[in-house]
């Protein structure tokens, strides 16, 4: 008798828009996993993920991809990491049963999800099972109006999260609901509670199984056919293409060692007061003196919050670490800003502003 083939992993893609709130809904997933374990993969756009740090430890694994490519239409990286966790947990060193993928907030879903069916490595071990999409109900209209990309995010999606519902009025809701229903009429919406999604609902949505919930047509057989793309001409191979043009909107990091907390305050006003309108997202993990617990900042456009979060380790080396996004954003006196901050916690003199260009 021959074995029965092994199942293929189900893998949920979740995306949406910088500062949207990604993070929120995978740790509450993670945390509530309803008897499932989990691997996840992230793809950062930029060179250190904070989002990782961020995440609830869970007992799957976890691929971080950072420099992320936006504009690729398959990445090697994607495949390789994987692959990676398919060996690993073939061999027993990793126990999970389903992946997420968590992509940079810039990134085109349409283009990771064409990794599972263009590259044949993942064809037979993998089932891309639904795109799920949070929206940033606060900012969303001027993104859509502003950033191609959202409206590809919304368009390619097979779930509609929106969060931060409890910032905006119902009638605000209604439009947005509307306007999101006008570009994708298929995906379904759901209003978050707290960051959390309905038990269930982002799971086994068979977003690519060729059944009645995709086509109007009745199904002969007892289990939908999967998704599976035409023959590619062999020129066709996937890879990571480089990038033809300069993006307006980069990346960078701001690193040092403890910070004064009074000075980071400021620091953080001055962000909102100049640069809200060109800061796309802002984020990072901060050591202040004498605190023994990490100060975790996220921001988005003009809306920003600090909470503290877990202790640092015993051991650990207590380094600030902030990532921001934006368009055209002047680096050298962010940079110059947050090292004066740096200097207010080892008792040197500081500024309190931005220094003028």
């Amino acid at each position: 008798m021959n074995p029965t083939p092994a199942l293929p992993i189900p893998v949920t893609l979740l995306s949406g828009f910088l500062g949207a709130g990604k993070t929120t809904v995978l740790n509450a997933l993670l945390n509530q996993p309803q008897g499932r374990r989990f691997a996840v993969v992230e793809n950062e756009f930029g060179a250190v993920n904070i989002d990782s740090q961020l995440l609830s430890r869970q007992p799957g694994g976890l691929v971080e991809l950072t420099n992320g490519c936006v504009c690729c239409t398959v990445s090697a990286d994607l495949v390789r990491g994987l692959r990676d966790l398919a060996a690993q947990r073939a061999a027993g060193r990793l126990a999970f049963d389903w992946i997420v993928i968590e992509t940079t907030g810039l990134a085109d879903p349409g283009a990771v999800a064409q990794t599972f069916f263009a590259a044949p490595e993942l064809r037979d071990d993998f089932m891309l099972d639904g795109i799920v999409v949070v929206v940033d109900a606060l900012h969303a209209n001027g993104q859509l109006d502003q950033h191609r990309v959202v409206q590809r995010q919304v368009g390619f999606a097979d779930r509609l999260l929106l969060a931060k519902c409890d910032l905006v009025d119902a009638a605000a809701i209604s439009s947005l609901s509307e306007r999101l229903r006008c570009i994708n009429p298929r995906a379904a919406q759901q209003l978050l509670q707290n960051g959390h999604a309905e038990p269930g609902s982002l799971l086994g949505i068979g977003g690519f199984n060729l059944n009645a919930s995709l086509l109007a047509a009745d199904s002969a057989s007892l289990s939908p056919a999967r998704f599976a793309p035409m023959p590619a001409p062999a020129a066709i191979s996937w890879s990571r293409r480089p990038a033809a043009h300069e993006d307006e909107i980069s990346s960078f990091l701001l690193e040092a060692g403890e910070v004064d907390l009074e000075q980071i305050g400021l620091f953080v006003q001055s962000l909102v007061d100049e640069l809200g309108d060109e800061l796309l997202r802002y984020k990072g993990i901060l050591a202040i003196p004498d605190e023994s617990r990490k100060l975790i900042f996220q921001g988005v456009q003009r809306v920003a919050g600090f909470a503290y979060g877990e202790p640092w380790a015993p051991g650990q080396t207590r380094t600030s670490r902030i990532v921001l996004i934006g368009n055209r954003l002047p680096v050298a006196r962010l940079r110059a800003t947050f090292q004066a901050a740096a200097a207010a916690a080892n008792g040197r003199p500081a500024a309190t502003r931005m220094p003028a260009t």
